[in-house]
């Protein structure tokens, strides 16, 4: 991360701040602080992996991958009671993505729900959306099997199964 003298002194001051305003973490603040202060190049790129970036096209994957879930799951509930006992309703649930490898996809999920309120109706659980395995190609495979159903939100048990086992 590149920063001019300027935004360094910014960065710095608000660091003082903070360890000021927090003092359970004043350590950690005054930690930062030395390292932008004192532009140690290689610390520095601990601050950019706090700002990521997610760009358009993944932000709609996920959202459709979301999509696809609530269609499950709803089309699950419209089935009947013979239908539905083939498809595990655990299996629907949608669990998220991995905090090791995919964790920017992760805190995306957790905004949708938490800060915008969307899909209310997933079980954060504890893991709150953690997978704890990487899920998106199993996502990905999903999708394109979801997507070839002539009726994706009024999906049969066969369809279900077929979707859940891509």
């Amino acid at each position: 991360m590149e920063m001019t003298n300027a935004q360094r002194l910014i960065l710095s001051n608000q660091y003082y701040l903070m360890a000021q305003m927090d003092p359970d973490n004043a350590a950690k603040y005054r930690r930062l602080q030395t390292i932008v202060e004192r532009g140690y190049a290689l610390q520095i790129q601990e601050l950019s992996k706090d700002f990521g970036e997610l760009n358009e096209t993944t932000c709609r994957l996920v959202i459709e991958v979301m999509e696809m879930h609530h269609a499950l799951q709803e089309s699950h509930r419209m089935l009947e009671a013979d239908e539905q006992a083939q498809v595990d309703p655990r299996r629907l649930q949608f669990l998220g993505f991995d905090a090791a490898t995919e964790s920017a996809l992760m805190h995306y999920v957790r905004f949708l729900t938490s800060s915008e309120g969307l899909y209310p109706q997933f079980d954060k659980a504890d893991h709150h959306f953690n997978s704890q395995v990487p899920m998106m190609e199993k996502y990905q495979r999903m999708l394109k099997t979801w997507k070839n159903c002539p009726r994706q939100y009024h999906l049969c048990a066969t369809e279900l199964q077929q979707i859940l086992g891509a």
